[in-house]
């Protein structure tokens, strides 16, 4: 028995063309995508992505997103999106779960911290999404890593930064991770008092829609009406122009605003601190997968959560209470 997959349309990639590093014999029930999604499925990193921070830092409440929710939303997009575009759903769901595997902790303000860390003392660089290929190639599973197809590695590596996905599948994981960013950190701020809905700009609110479901709804239809007669995956040009300027307004009032600016100097020092300490204290470092003292403590850091991060700081910064 070999497991089928739904019919496809032009661009999809089917799964019995699918490359691994290894060779494995096909599963009787699930496509090699499907595979894949289980694999990232099972994965501590996928695990660790529910304390992970979206944009507020270890929030108090229990509805902000966290990386874990974004991942899921940003899947649940893709698919929608792939669906009607004839792709892959199985690799589209595979890519959407593991695009976030490599973020650091407190997103992105404790990446540019590691980064800025590695490029001043060791001229290295960190990129998520080149770390998120790392975690699925060395330090996650035993085959050697989780021998993820070529197809999903190849998304979870592009779908940020300069690359573009080779696949179809993985061009509609990158826009619909901008999709979903945008639309639930609106919803957040208002939530944490960062923004009021009479802040947010009208023009483009009249473009997208006036609620998140709304915005939601004319950025699929409208990428899914443009790429059916593209020849890559694309948006109109009012649309798309209505939401990079929604997108330079959510990065200047609330990614890069004074709020976001105190939180990132608190993850900076803390990813700091930590980097340093385990640098200068190797004994205190779980076993890891490389010979270099470097990695393994980007490795470490990286793969922290916001609140066991917060937690081994102060462990080793902040001085016990306690009779002298």
């Amino acid at each position: 028995m070999t497991a089928r997959e739904a019919p496809l349309g032009p661009h999809g990639v089917r799964a019995e063309d699918a490359l691994r590093e290894v060779v494995e014999p096909p599963d009787p029930y699930r496509t090699a995508f499907q595979r894949d999604r289980d694999r990232i499925l099972h994965t501590k990193a996928f695990r660790r992505l529910k304390h992970k921070t979206q944009v507020f830092i270890a929030p108090g409440g229990d509805h902000y997103r966290t990386r874990l929710t974004h991942t899921l939303e940003v899947t649940a997009i893709s698919r929608t999106m792939s669906r009607a575009l004839g792709l892959n759903e199985d690799l589209t769901e595979a890519i959407g779960m593991g695009h976030d595997l490599g973020h650091a902790p407190f997103g992105h303000a404790g990446e540019k911290a590691l980064n800025d860390v590695l490029e001043e003392r060791f001229d290295r660089i960190f990129r998520h999404n080149l770390h998120g290929v790392r975690v699925v190639e060395m330090l996650e599973g035993d085959r050697p890593g989780l021998n993820l197809t070529r197809e999903v590695r190849d998304g979870i590596a592009n779908h940020t930064g300069s690359g573009r996905p080779a696949t179809w599948e993985g061009q509609v994981v990158r826009i619909a991770d901008r999709f979903a960013y945008i639309n639930h950190d609106i919803d957040d701020a208002v939530r944490a008092g960062l923004l009021e809905e009479k802040d947010l700009p009208r023009a483009e609110l009249d473009i997208l829609g006036q609620t998140p479901g709304d915005r939601l709804d004319r950025l699929v239809d409208d990428l899914i009406r443009t790429s059916a007669e593209a020849d890559e995956v694309s948006q109109s040009e009012a649309v798309s122009g209505a939401f990079l300027r929604l997108r330079a307004f959510m990065f200047r009032e609330v990614y890069l605003g004074p709020a976001a600016a105190r939180e990132a100097e608190r993850a900076g020092r803390v990813v700091r601190d930590l980097f340093t300490w385990y640098l200068d204290h190797p004994e205190d470092l779980p076993p890891g997968v490389s010979e270099d003292p470097v990695e393994t403590v980007t490795d470490h850091v990286a793969g922290m959560t916001d609140r066991y991060a917060l937690r081994a700081h102060r462990e080793l910064f902040q001085p016990s209470e306690g009779r002298i």
